[in-house]
């Protein structure tokens, strides 16, 4: 494991509205933002149980979801890793065996654990549908304002670039 190593990894399913919402956030950062030191900015999309060479890798990882919190609508939370069981992160559906299934597989395995917490959105609609709700895409800049937030508190530099690809782009080109 690579001790200066920093990922954020993104898990959802696109075609399921809300749910893709952390797809597209990667998408977002890696079209319109620089890091120093750089940083691995991953689509995890639905692999689930492929995602564990992920967490073999890094020594610190940001994980961007959804998440099934009693709250409303777009609201963002931040959890360490260790605090996660009961918070409904991939808890089935696409996802198949997720975020924290790999943790503990790493944990019965008697490796290293990366320093991870996942950044969570409550979703307002998962449903067979490319693109985000209303309220999601209301909250979609304070998402990223959180990851950026998070990450200069870890000592990366973010930097905007000059040509800023929307997030409407985004979504497009995953049609």
């Amino acid at each position: 494991m690579n001790e200066n190593s920093f990922a954020i990894l993104g898990v959802g399913n696109i075609l399921e509205m809300d749910d893709g919402v952390a797809v597209y956030a990667t998408r977002y950062l890696q079209s319109n933002y620089t890091f120093t030191p750089s940083i691995e900015i991953i689509n995890g999309g639905v692999e689930g149980i492929n995602l564990l060479n992920i967490f073999m890798q890094y020594k610190h990882i940001l994980i961007l979801d959804t998440i099934d919190i009693e709250d409303s609508p777009g609201s963002i939370y931040h959890i360490p890793s260790e605090e996660l069981t009961g918070y409904g992160l991939n808890s089935g559906g696409a996802h198949e065996i997720g975020v924290i299934q790999c943790l503990d597989m790493l944990e019965l395995m008697g490796r290293e654990l990366p320093k991870s917490s996942i950044l969570g959105i409550i979703p307002e609609e998962i449903d067979i549908c490319i693109g985000l709700s209303s309220v999601l895409h209301e909250r979609f800049d304070d998402y990223i304002k959180s990851v950026l937030g998070i990450l200069e508190k870890n000592g990366i530099s973010v930097t905007q670039k000059e040509a800023i690809t929307p997030l409407r782009s985004i979504i497009e080109n995953f049609s």
